[in-house]
């Protein structure tokens, strides 16, 4: 008896001896011919940065085997081996190498999954599989003592997913006419293939993004050696290192990172679009993606879904339309689109006289029409009509200037426009009669035409009550104060001519046109901003008239009046003497250094102007492009926000707003690179950004003499959160003269207001409280966007420099946009 006990223990150590071998073995970075892996069991890198093994993707209960990062908190999977195959039960699934391949067996020990080589020149029972820390999984031939330096058999660099890994490529073969390609995942729970991919243009030597392996919708550009000619965010990119090789065989490119340490990656997304993240601390960040508008991605409302950037979701079903899959949409999966409520009448009907009564065509104005029409010569658009009807596959139709055009089968990439767009078109929707969006019939009728009839009322009578207005300062003196205090005053151009000397002092050139200097009769200085690109300059226009001539504040600057005959479209401006604030801060030497009080209340009054805009009107407005030179100031230094073009207003009843990006890179929020709806929290965000221009007297980044870049913003926030030489963050020129617990209190603004998440910055009613001393701000955290650049001052990744300085005050910088985004929140508050 005492023997058979001894036996059993003997037995039992064995089993665990041979379990514990199991499970270390497969703790180790290679799978060798004699182990499976199942169940809970992974393989981990040598270095720890990658794992593999089986994984379920969100709320799914499906298996894939995948490889993902090992210390990054949030699951992130780079590499999917069984996309189109999942399982059902892990633990009776096994991972293990098979006659020389890497293969994967389900439940029923049926092969799903192999690296397919047909035959290998090594021994089949000495190939091993082993996962490096690059996240490469490369299957070799595992005899010798110096395996590694043997050319791989197959690696999952070579047949990527939806990752784009650094080390790896996307090449094109120039035997075989392959192209590697990123395709995304159908959805965020299932990685099955989806409909979206990025692969080599090798002919432009460019990056192309296809929907459904045929329709591109994206070009990175060609390859000038150092950037991509349309990703200009690329020049401040100090993160990549991107290489081109071209062999006899195939063309490529790879990259790398310039610091190993860092973790970062390229995804094709499921949104369609390509994306650069980086992790930092605790969440990825996202540095930039393409296209940047979301509906700049083709079809991605799936057929009669309607894309609208002003809107979220962006995705909506067309009147009429229901979805395909309610579960797909609740996955943010439009692909399936959307299907018709109630099927044609003439699909069920094939008498051709009929179908003029069962099915009518519903008008959708301001869209973005479909590609691949059918071009049909009519003379008017009730043929149009007509020639959709008599063919059952016409879904809809369009008409404009003796063009009729016709779409059959699924409509795709529809998107709608904002109302005035002068690039949106009407197109007429094929419906049946019994759907629910031609219900009411004669009443809905009636009250359209009166609703139209009572809007062309409104418009006749604006009309011509600005026209009479005009009509009456035309022969008037210009500028003579026989005008309504406040109002604004029509010129007439031939005046604004005699006021400039025929526009002679040139003042400064900016995106939108002109600015000059003139004199009215009464001798007052005026600003003049002739607008000479007609494209935008009409829409800027527009803008500036509705938007300005509406407010009016001491921390605003002031409209005057405009002029608009013809293409002729000019702004009228009161005249700062002291120019704008960049000129002060950037070209200290020519003109009086900006005390340290003077910037302290400058600081505050831009705040106040602010606060006007976004809380005091009657609509909240965006200014959307707060910077050093739209800060312009008067006789006394009162600084004027000024240069509202790119204004954005927002109902009182609406909260954010969705726009097109627009502002100047180095003050864009990270909202902007999303494509998301903004709040005036983009504003608070660029405030913050000069406001470390105004600590220091330099731009926020700068190279130095040793050809490094010296980025402000990362010193000053090590500098206010871990305590040390506030005063020496100060410009040079005001030799230390300041007082301290101001500089801090500007300091931890400007901190809070650069957040990467909008939420937990301050607004600019809090600001003004704070600079006012009515309220006190604690210590913010370091932005997590920030922390890259805390170890090192070398590099830039997240935020880019500003533009160079406008030649003149009065005048806009052109446009360029470049941010990012972070996803993480921080659960704390500017202040008390």
């Amino acid at each position: 008896m005492i023997l058979t006990n001894h036996y059993y223990t003997m037995i039992h150590l064995v089993l665990i001896c041979l379990c514990i071998e199991s499970f270390s073995s497969l703790a180790a970075d290679t799978i060798s011919g004699n182990q499976t892996l199942s169940g809970n069991q992974t393989v981990v890198s040598s270095g720890g940065k990658f794992e593999l093994g089986f994984f379920t993707p969100g709320a799914s209960s499906k298996y894939y085997i995948g490889i993902w990062y090992k210390k990054v908190r949030n699951e992130t999977v780079v590499w999917v081996a069984n996309r189109e195959t999942p399982i059902l039960d892990s633990n009776s699934a096994q991972l293990k190498i098979l006659d020389g391949n890497l293969v994967l067996l389900n439940e029923s020990r049926a092969i799903i999954w192999s690296t397919d080589l047909n035959s290998t020149s090594s021994s089949k029972s000495s190939v091993v599989a082993v996962l490096g820390d690059d996240g490469n999984l490369v299957l070799r031939d595992g005899s010798g003592s110096n395996s590694t330096s043997v050319e791989p058999l197959w690696e999952s660099f070579d047949n990527p997913s939806d990752t784009w890994l650094p080390g790896g490529r996307l090449a094109y073969d120039k035997r075989t006419g392959k192209k590697q390609r990123l395709i995304s995942w159908k959805n965020t729970e299932d990685p099955a293939p989806g409909l979206f991919s990025l692969e080599l243009d090798p002919k432009r030597k460019q990056y192309i993004i296809k929907w459904n392996k045929r329709e591109q919708y994206w070009k990175s550009g060609a390859w000038n050696e150092h950037i991509f000619s349309d990703v200009p965010e690329m020049r401040l990119n100090y993160i990549y290192n991107f290489t081109y090789i071209d062999t006899a065989n195939e063309s490529y490119f790879t990259y790398s990172l310039y610091n190993p340490s860092d973790i970062s990656r390229f995804i094709m997304d499921v949104s369609g679009q390509i994306k650069q993240l980086s992790w930092v601390s605790t969440d990825w960040i996202l540095f930039w993606s393409q296209p940047r508008q979301q509906c700049g991605v083709y079809a991605y409302c799936g057929a009669f879904g309607s894309c609208n950037q002003n809107s979220l979701p962006f995705c909506n079903c067309l009147p009429g339309f229901k979805h395909k899959s309610e579960s797909d949409w609740v996955l943010k999966d439009y692909s399936g689109g959307c299907v018709r409520e109630i099927d044609l009448q003439c699909e069920n009907n094939r008498s051709r006289s009929s179908y003029g009564r069962e099915d009518k065509f519903l008008m959708q104005p301001y869209m973005s029409l479909p590609l691949h029409p059918q071009s049909v010569a009519v003379g008017s658009i009730g043929e149009c009509k007509s020639s959709c009807l008599r063919n059952c596959s016409c879904t809809a139709y369009a008409y404009d200037e003796n063009s009729c055009s016709l779409w059959n089968g699924e409509l795709l990439n529809l998107q709608q426009l904002a109302q005035g767009d002068g690039n949106g078109r009407t197109i007429y929707i094929r419906l049946s009669a019994s759907s629910s969006v031609f219900s009411g019939g004669k009443n809905n009728r009636g009250a359209v035409i009166g609703a139209s009839l009572g809007s062309a009322v409104a418009v006749l009578a604006l009309l011509a009550i600005v026209m009479a207005v005009m009509w009456r300062r035309r022969g008037k003196s210009v500028g003579s104060s026989n005008g309504v205090e406040g109002s604004l005053v029509a010129f007439g151009y031939k005046d604004l001519q005699n006021a400039t000397k025929n526009f002679l002092d040139k003042l400064g050139e900016g995106g939108f046109g002109s600015v000059f200097r003139g004199t009215l009769p009464d001798s007052s200085a005026i600003a003049v901003k002739k607008l000479e690109s007609i494209g935008q300059g009409e829409k800027q226009f527009r803008t500036e008239v509705s938007t300005i001539g509406t407010i009016q504040h001491m921390n605003l600057v002031r409209l005057r009046g405009f002029c608009s005959e013809g293409n002729k479209k000019l702004l009228v401006y009161d005249y700062m003497d002291k120019g704008s604030l960049a000129s002060h801060l950037f070209h200290a030497n020519e003109l009086k250094v900006l005390e340290w009080k003077m910037r302290y209340e400058i600081a505050l009054g831009i705040a106040r102007g602010l606060l006007y805009l976004h809380e005091k009107c009657r609509d909240c407005i965006i200014h959307c492009d707060i910077k050093p030179e739209n800060i312009l100031l008067d006789s006394e230094f009162c600084p004027k926000v000024a240069d509202f073009g790119l204004a954005k207003l927002v109902g009182r009843d609406f909260s954010r707003v969705l726009t097109t990006m627009r502002g100047t890179r180095g003050y864009l929020a990270p909202e902007w690179i999303l494509g998301v709806a903004i709040t005036a929290k983009a504003d608070v965000y660029s405030y913050g950004m000069m406001l470390f221009e105004l600590i220091s007297g330099r731009r926020n980044s700068e190279n130095s003499e040793e050809g490094r870049v010296k980025y402000f913003p990362s010193l000053a926030a090590r500098v206010t959160v871990d305590g040390g030489d506030i005063l020496g963050l100060l410009d040079a020129a005001l030799d230390r003269n300041a007082d301290v617990e101001e500089v801090l209190k500007i300091c931890k603004v400007a901190c809070w207001c650069i957040q990467d998440e909008e939420d937990i910055r301050p607004s600019m009613g809090q600001v003004v409280q704070i600079l006012e001393g009515l309220m006190d701000v604690n210590t913010p955290p370091i932005p997590r966007s920030l922390q890259l650049f805390v170890e090192s001052q070398e590099r830039i990744v997240f935020f880019t420099d500003s533009t160079s300085a406008s030649q003149s005050s009065q005048t806009k910088s052109n446009n360029s946009s470049t941010s990012s985004r972070s996803n993480s929140r921080t659960a704390t508050s500017p202040t008390d």
